[in-house]
């Protein structure tokens, strides 16, 4: 079972969430300062590769992290461009900062990206 309840702003979260829609995602970038978006795809290997780096820093960093698969909202892949998996979007205040779209990511990179803005 998915969790889609998004934490609120005050919320301690030291692992990913999920989230399935776009009205989802904008409430959590909305809510919190920082906010890293994992954009994946089930079956996809690289993907799966990535995830335990997204909780990785989720447990180093106050950033919140979320998990989206863009399949849930067709929508989410033209708002924000994902054209491969996985993407990783990093939004401060609102507003969508960096991204990593080029393969696996390291965690000490995904980690110095965040605390760029935290």
């Amino acid at each position: 079972m998915t969790d889609t309840t998004t934490p609120g702003p005050d919320a301690d979260v030291d692992a990913p969430v999920h989230v399935d829609t776009g009205a989802e995602l904008d409430a959590l970038v909305e809510e919190h300062d920082v906010v890293l978006v994992d954009f994946y795809t089930k079956g996809c290997t690289l993907c799966q590769a990535v995830e335990p780096v997204i909780g990785t820093v989720a447990r180093a960093t106050d950033a919140v992290v979320a998990m989206c698969n863009p399949r849930t909202d067709l929508d989410l892949v033209d708002e924000y461009d994902v054209r491969s998996v996985p993407t990783l979007l990093l939004f401060a205040d609102g507003e969508a900062v960096d991204r990593r779209a080029d393969g696996f990511v390291e965690a000490d990179e995904l980690v110095d990206m965040v605390e760029q803005f935290t």
